[in-house]
């Protein structure tokens, strides 16, 4: 009697007869995507602690844009939207401890010196939203179309994650607008043009440049994963 039929058997002396009781195939299945799925969620989070502190970007119109955002939305899109969630919130915990708190960037560090825990919140907030809704919104559009899922919501990360830092800013006005004082701009150019409208834009470009061959890697994997 092959393991299976005796799994049924226990099942049927446990009182489980009714419904399925999972054989070992079906658990060892379920390990084996549970390991896989921590496997390269572990890599995405290398990929993305290599970007940072490798400071890889791209110059662009006297800025340097960040590609970190690409890998928290590949994940998003693999793994779902928990899975873009956590890549977001250890990215967003590692720009507070760098640029925060060890005042690798002078404005987060200005930031941190005098409104600590909301520095800590728009840090970690924006990015965790950002891979978040860009999980759930390409589980839902990759039901019709993943070419479309997958523009949506590589669209959505730099969108998402600009947005939260935007409304955070606002909510301490104040603070921003010392900031802003001391380097000769106002508040409100400085949030919108300055921090946010420059980079949003070329993170936004960047980010749908890549998506083409992204929503190749993604049908590619998502094949792999389903054998």
């Amino acid at each position: 009697m092959n393991n299976d039929q005796n799994e049924r058997n226990v099942a049927r002396e446990d009182g489980t007869v009714g419904r399925t009781a999972p054989t070992l195939r079906d658990r060892r299945r379920k390990q084996k995507q549970q390991i896989l799925y921590l496997v390269q969620l572990a890599l995405l989070t290398a990929v993305i602690m290599a970007l940072h502190f490798s400071g890889v970007a791209i110059p662009a119109f006297g800025t340097k844009i960040s590609l970190v955002l690409i890998p928290i939305a590949l994940g998003a899109m693999l793994l779902g939207p928990a899975a873009g969630a956590i890549l977001g919130f250890i990215y967003g915990m590692t720009v507070f401890v760098t640029l925060g708190v060890m005042h690798m960037d002078p404005f987060t560090g200005f930031l941190f010196d005098n409104t600590p825990v909301m520095a800590a919140l728009i840090c970690t907030v924006k990015t965790t939203a950002a891979g978040f809704v860009a999980g759930w919104v390409y589980r839902v559009l990759s039901k019709k179309s993943v070419w479309l899922a997958v523009f949506v919501a590589a669209a959505l990360v730099p969108t998402v994650n600009t947005g939260v830092f935007v409304l955070g800013c606002f909510l301490i006005y104040s603070t921003i607008s010392e900031f802003a004082a001391g380097a000769g701009y106002s508040a409100v150019y400085f949030i919108l043009i300055i921090c946010a409208g420059i980079n949003y834009l070329l993170e936004l470009a960047i980010n749908l440049i890549f998506s083409p061959a992204l929503e190749r890697l993604v049908r590619l994997l998502s094949k792999k994963l389903r054998r």
